[in-house]
């Protein structure tokens, strides 16, 4: 378009998409493409699940918006599924994964203060993403997207990923930490994977500190690992967890998870939102949830990931450029020795929608409801893209 009425905020590739259907999408020209990225793990059901669409146009033809100065039933519903399947104890409904994060930071600092911190922090790590707001970007580890937005917001220190000694001197040194918020996979930050050492150490740190232990599973929730939430391989639960994106299968709805004492931090007047938890997005995360149970997607997730990892890496090996595969389930990263941005725009022209992230991953967050089919098309094209691609840089 010659003139925009939209902010210039996005680089956006030159598509527009006007119809999706499972795991395809068809642009303004009647082109298909299978789609490997859900919207960045967002439509993880898929588009225009049926389940989802009917739950939609049936509560929207009934009742879209009230507040929550009244009840709202569906919200209890959908509340009270996300408690059954992720075994938390409450939950708090915003309109973002960015919100979801600052929900948790306010609940790290009541946590602080309760504890008779003056200045509570939050202990982050570098190449984290928590969102664009004036605090999630502060905790996030990539002074790229800070940078002009200065000054940003103080009570946060920053950590070596992995690297549990690390958190371990900062905790025993410092007695102003109230809280330590990862990701079990860093999503924007390569899908680094953090350790099972890493995270039990995590929980042993925080019980020992009396600490929030806060997971951002904004983009590992909601069964894109193999179980619905990350933690979930553990024989221990976090005190607080973040959602949103795939929580609504496109459906922009967010939430806080917390368990035990910090369940019962925020009282009356403390957190709100006007637009968290209405009749049409607790209707929508409900026919969500309900379907990724039904349809066992979790396990689908894993079974899946590890036909398309184990497919790329016998595809790759020995390729020159190409150093391995990361991730978990439908989070998989390929990791190549050169930055590869050049390959989203390849990938686009040929049918196949990726992404690269920290520069030198290719990132696939494919719809938990791809086919076999749909699985091996993705690594025989996205293999030849790569060793072509790198054959050329040679």
């Amino acid at each position: 378009m010659a003139h925009s009425a939209l902010m210039h905020t996005y680089g956006r590739l030159p598509v527009a998409f006007i119809e999706g259907k499972g795991s395809w999408l068809t642009d303004t020209n009647g082109k298909t493409y299978l789609d490997a990225l859900s919207g960045i793990a967002v439509c993880g059901l898929g588009h225009a699940h049926p389940t989802v669409t009917r739950a939609i146009c049936d509560q929207a033809s009934r009742l879209v918006h009230t507040s929550n100065l009244y009840q709202i039933p569906a919200q209890e519903a959908a509340g009270q599924k996300l408690i059954e399947l992720s075994g938390m104890d409450k939950v708090f409904f915003c309109n973002s994964g960015a919100e979801a994060n600052e929900g948790a930071i306010k609940l790290a600092r009541l946590h602080g203060h309760k504890k008779g911190i003056e200045v509570p922090h939050v202990l982050v790590m570098e190449n984290a993403f928590h969102g664009r707001t004036l605090a999630t970007l502060t905790a996030t580890g990539n002074r790229k997207v800070q940078a002009g937005f200065e000054p940003l917001v103080t009570g946060f220190i920053r950590c070596a990923y992995n690297d549990l000694d690390a958190v371990k001197n900062i905790v025993e040194r410092r007695t102003d930490i109230a809280a330590i918020l990862i990701e079990p996979i860093q999503g924007e930050g390569g899908l680094a994977v953090a350790s099972d050492e890493v995270m039990n150490g995590l929980r042993q740190l925080c019980d020992q500190h009396n600490l929030l232990l806060m997971l951002d599973e904004v983009q590992t929730g909601n069964g894109r690992t193999g179980t619905y939430y990350a933690f979930q391989r553990y024989d221990w639960r976090p005190d607080v967890v973040t959602t949103a994106k795939g929580l609504g299968n496109g459906f922009p709805i967010g939430a806080v998870m917390a368990q035990g004492a910090a369940a019962e931090l925020f009282q009356p007047g403390y957190h709100g939102s006007t637009y968290g938890g209405t009749p049409l997005g607790s209707a929508t995360v409900l026919a969500v949830l309900e379907t990724l149970e039904k349809e066992q997607l979790c396990a689908r997730a894993a079974t899946l990931g590890e036909r398309i990892t184990s497919g790329l890496q016998t595809a790759l090996e020995g390729v020159q450029g190409f150093k391995g595969m990361r991730g978990r389930g439908l989070m998989i990263g390929i990791e190549l020795d050169q930055p590869c941005g050049e390959l989203v725009q390849l990938a686009l022209d040929a049918g196949l929608l990726i992404n690269v992230t920290a520069g030198q991953v290719v990132r696939l967050l494919p719809p938990l409801t791809f086919t076999d089919a749909e699985a091996d098309q993705l690594i025989s094209q996205l293999s030849q893209l790569i060793r072509d691609w790198l054959a050329s840089r040679s």
